[in-house]
């Protein structure tokens, strides 16, 4: 009887086409998106910052401050003849830098800015702290120059400036990551998207299970000695086998499609049986909350609906869709309360931190927990909608 079950729910599932899509497609279809989206912001050659320059000054200074401008690779810039410039927002840059004439006798030299109206305060902080440096480099040039100038005519020499290269003062590692390794947008993207396809099999599942109350195959199945707790067995384990089905293939698609397109491919640095483990622990958490529902609703348009809703508020609150380290702090401790932000840490502890079984153990408890409470409770309504019935 517990086999044909089971038979019974893989069948349902298969013939669904609009399920196999949400379980399967969709998230495939993310990861490659967001993948894409958010290569750059994991790509430190890529240049941040977009600028025209107006040079009315057309001085030696001058020249030598829009040759650093011209060499700094966060910057892409372009050169503006005198006359025929246009605001800021007319040449498509985040910033106009103009030149004044004169500007290379004045003793406070001076830049007028024009900035964008689109440009966040953090753009516009980086923008500062690289004119800053430039200006900087500048005048501790000019400053020895002089004193090489007046060392000379003193009869002695100084050495020459010390050219500061960045690489040579800093060694920059990732915490758990060797030491050319770079984390990439693929091992932030893929976490996100099998947790938030994990949740998506509310809808399906709850679908079928209220559809099944309507037509009496619960009612049924209860009067054939079939307890509660193999009742739900019989739709646990068939979901639960369909999840570890779409987590494998998202990863899959992570490691193979994605660098068709360009972005970087998948690595699983941390532990496969760590993997697992947090993968069926997710799996349990998101199947307690499609049975509470099915349970507590009436139709299939509600559970739908309550179902769609609670995915995405999840997803939005637990850093599914912005990542967690662009939200603000506050943020950042509210998106613990949502079982996808311990799903996603536990996900980019493995992807991102090479971790282990007891780098996620919390995670793996925190979601098994909160299935088991969510089975409970609908175990309980069940058996009491069921009683009413009969």
């Amino acid at each position: 009887m517990f086999k044909s079950m089971l038979i019974k729910e893989f069948l349902l599932v298969i013939r669904d086409k609009h399920a196999l899509a949400a379980l399967f497609v969709m998230p495939a279809v993310f990861i490659l998106i967001m993948s894409l989206a958010l290569k750059d912001v994991f790509n430190e050659q890529k240049a941040m910052l977009s600028l025209a320059i107006v040079d009315q000054d057309s001085s030696e200074t001058s020249q030598e401050f829009i040759s650093s401008i011209q060499g700094n690779k966060l910057i892409n810039s372009k050169l503006l003849n005198v006359d025929d410039h246009k605001g800021v927002d007319q040449q498509n840059v985040q910033f106009l830098i103009l030149i004044l004439e004169g500007y290379e006798q004045e003793e406070n030299k001076q830049l007028q800015i024009q900035v964008a109206s689109d440009v966040s305060q953090t753009v516009l902080l980086l923008f500062k702290a690289q004119m800053m440096q430039i200006i900087m480099q500048q005048k501790l040039a000019s400053l020895h120059s002089l004193q090489q100038s007046r060392a000379q005519q003193m009869g002695f020499d100084i050495p020459d400036a010390v050219d500061i290269n960045e690489n040579d003062i800093m060694n920059i590692q990732y915490a758990k990551l060797s030491a050319d390794e770079k984390p990439t947008s693929t091992q932030q993207s893929v976490p996100s998207w099998i947790v938030f396809g994990l949740f998506f099999v509310i809808i399906p599942m709850s679908t079928i299970f209220i559809s099944e109350r309507k037509q009496n195959t619960l009612m049924r199945l209860s009067t054939m000695n079939i307890t509660i707790p193999a009742l739900f067995a019989g739709k646990i384990i068939p979901y639960m086998i369909i999840n570890q089905l779409q987590v494998w293939l998202m990863i899959a698609v992570g490691m193979y499609i994605v660098p068709l397109f360009g972005a970087d491919a998948l690595t699983i640095g941390g532990s496969v049986t760590a993997l697992i483990v947090i993968s069926f622990a997710l799996s349990l958490a998101a199947i307690g909350l499609s049975i509470l529902i099915a349970t507590v609703v009436d139709s299939v348009e509600q559970a739908t609906t309550i179902g769609g809703i609670l995915n995405v508020l999840l997803g939005a609150i637990g850093g599914v869709m912005v990542p967690k380290f662009v939200m603000p702090e506050f943020m950042q401790e509210f998106a613990n309360i949502s079982p996808m932000s311990w799903g996603l840490e536990g996900f980019l502890d493995l992807f991102l931190r090479k971790g282990n079984l007891s780098d996620v153990l919390n995670e793996v408890l925190a979601l098994t927990l909160f299935g088991l409470v969510l089975l409970f409770i609908a175990a309980i309504i069940f058996n009491i909608k069921i009683r009413k019935v009969s």
